[in-house]
């Protein structure tokens, strides 16, 4: 009785095939990235405060196509801007005041919140119902929206979470954490007084019901 079987005459080229084929896939992979370039450094920030972008660029070796982009992007100068720097948007509209538009010089305020083309310039000549797109992309680092860190990169917006990341969608918790769970902070709710002077001849009355937000640390 034989303690093993005998291997079939195609069982070698079968394994020999799997081989090769493993080892093209993997290779075709590498292969696929050798087609490029390094990437190269990264640009300077669009923007000097309040979140702008940045870019860095690699160059196809190959004489046909390669796969894959030739561009990349990250958020960079993600510090708040001083009060007096005033809308990033803004400054791209007042840009246009000194420019004749049908012969006739206007001050533009943006127009911001567009549903359909976030990541357009359009304004507002001031004291008219003029609404004019006056550049069809903003410049990168744009917020999309107000009350959003979606920006516009290239006339497209990106999703920014509250951690300053591209494509990323982490949010804050109701305590303004990034990517918290809601348990540094708490909710109070109560009535208070009106304190009225009684040089109006008014008697104080309860007001209406009031939320607030607690913060706390966590215990040790």
């Amino acid at each position: 009785m034989e303690c093993c079987r005998r291997a079939t005459p195609g069982t070698p080229f079968l394994l020999l095939a799997f081989l090769l084929l493993s080892s093209r896939t993997a290779r075709s992979e590498e292969d696929r990235d050798g087609l490029w370039d390094a990437w190269g450094p990264w640009s300077e920030c669009s923007r000097t405060c309040g979140g702008g972008a940045s870019y860095s660029l690699r160059r196809c070796l190959s004489s046909k196509s390669c796969e894959g982009r030739n561009i990349r992007y990250r958020t960079c100068s993600n510090v708040d801007c001083p009060p007096e720097a005033g809308d990033f948007r803004a400054q791209q509209c007042s840009a246009h005041n000194d420019v004749k538009y049908h012969g006739q010089f206007y001050e533009w305020l943006p127009v911001s919140n567009d549903p359909d083309n976030p990541c357009s310039l359009k304004c507002q000549a001031k004291g008219t119902a003029l609404v004019v797109e006056l550049a069809p992309k903003v410049l990168d680092g744009t917020r999309c929206y107000t009350e959003s860190l979606d920006m516009c990169i290239s006339g497209l917006c990106q999703i920014v979470g509250c951690d300053h990341q591209l494509g990323s969608t982490i949010k804050e918790d109701n305590c303004g954490v990034c990517n918290g769970d809601g348990s540094t902070c708490r909710l109070v709710r109560g009535q208070y007084k009106s304190q009225l002077t009684a040089t109006k001849g008014k008697t104080p009355r309860d007001g209406p019901s009031l939320g607030l937000l607690i913060c706390h640390s966590p215990l040790a």
